[in-house]
């Protein structure tokens, strides 16, 4: 086995090669993956695809606590009733999990800002379709909404919105299943970095329940 990487034969020589043009393809995904706030173990499959990081039970306490008594309005018109928890629900294959609650209603009904804050990012990605991060007034917490059919007219990162503002709609691009449009809406707390892609995922539904 060790004469495969002899690098005084050519079958060496082009092991070593190919090995080290691997890695350092890694590193250019990676950071490139870094530049544009995807966390590489979510498209390495560690958690949901539309999740910049993993949950910490430690945290979810005063967090959920926290976020309750904000008394943040649902971002979709419907009763808390129809709520079903699936955080934690697994998502294809292997160790991926679901770290959102997922909203089912009409395509194209309003998504409104859950409380007053600032839009921290507008996105478009293959796994979240059209997206909003929006961050509270003490950008403790990043509230991200996906699967948008639009955005509402006028958006723009930077801009301030209040509580109940409509900032989207509901609909299903991205990974989003064609004949079920729904908003996919997480919570995350934030770090002292201030960056969507270092937070913590939190379970939305016992903030509504």
């Amino acid at each position: 086995m060790a004469r495969a990487w002899d690098l005084r034969t050519i079958r060496g020589a082009a092991l070593v090669g190919a090995a080290s043009g691997l890695v350092l393809a890694t590193g250019v995904v990676a950071r490139e993956l870094w530049r544009r706030g995807v966390e590489p173990s979510v498209v390495a499959g560690a958690s949901d695809r539309d999740a910049p990081a993993d949950s910490a039970p430690w945290l979810e306490g005063p967090a959920i606590a926290d976020l309750r008594a904000r008394r943040l309005i649902l971002p979709v018109d419907v009763s808390p009733e129809r709520l079903t928890d699936s955080f934690g629900d697994p998502r294809g294959a292997g160790t991926r999990l679901h770290r959102a609650v997922d909203i089912l209603a009409p395509r194209g009904t309003p998504v409104r800002a859950v409380e007053a804050g600032t839009i921290a990012r507008l996105d478009v990605s293959a796994a979240g379709g059209i997206s909003v991060y929006q961050f509270d007034r003490e950008e403790r917490y990043c509230y991200y909404y996906a699967h948008l059919d639009r955005y509402a007219a006028g958006l723009e990162e930077g801009a301030d919105v209040a509580r109940g503002e409509v900032i989207g709609y509901v609909g299903t691009t991205g990974n989003a299943p064609r004949n079920t449009p729904h908003l996919h809406f997480a919570i995350y707390r934030l770090s002292e970095a201030k960056q969507w892609s270092a937070a913590t995922a939190l379970n939305p539904y016992p903030v509504f329940r």
